[in-house]
């Protein structure tokens, strides 16, 4: 009886491996070219220094002789201006987080108490006490703004100014700046 060697076999699956590998190299080399470019990749040229003018000269012109496809650029979608601004009004009404940062809120707080205080008395100040001063704050800076930009819609103007806000804060009777 006559058996196969394994060498055969495995010689015999070697060759045809072999033979796929080069099928689809050939393929890639036809694909990608020589040096592994894409059709219409720009092409490089170098000059050293000190080398002959007329060989930079023929190395550019055959790369400006290649005409570049003559593709339409793609045209930018329309947006109107300010979409990004209306995105994070919407984005800002729906959550209901703190806007201000907690550590420097907490910080101007602490150094506000100082400069009223003394240095001297040593407040200590409750995290839920910083949190309802935040809270407050803020909601007190929303309301005054939303009011603001109604004295500058009022004014037919889009931009809110100082006056705006000395308007809105003297018409709710707290204090004129």
């Amino acid at each position: 009886m006559a058996r196969l060697q394994p060498r055969d076999q495995s010689s015999a699956l070697e060759r045809q491996r072999a033979a796929q590998r080069a099928v689809q190299g050939a393929s890639t080399a036809r694909r990608t070219g020589l040096y592994g470019n894409q059709p219409g990749d720009p092409v490089h040229t170098e000059t050293v220094v000190g080398s002959s003018s007329t060989a930079a000269r023929t190395a550019t012109a055959v790369t400006s002789a290649r005409k570049k496809p003559t593709t339409t650029p793609a045209r930018r979608r329309y947006r109107p201006r300010g979409q990004n601004a209306l995105r994070e009004i919407r984005q800002f009404q729906k959550s209901t987080d703190l806007l201000i940062r907690k550590l420097p809120f907490a910080r101007l707080v602490k150094e506000i108490a100082e400069n009223h205080v003394g240095v001297d008395y040593g407040i200590r100040w409750q995290s839920h006490a910083i949190m309802a001063l935040q809270e407050a704050s803020e909601a007190f800076l929303i309301h005054l703004l939303e009011d603001t930009n109604l004295c500058a819609i009022h004014a037919k103007r889009v931009t809110i100014m100082q006056k705006d806000i000395q308007l809105a804060r003297r018409l709710r009777g707290q204090g004129y700046i």
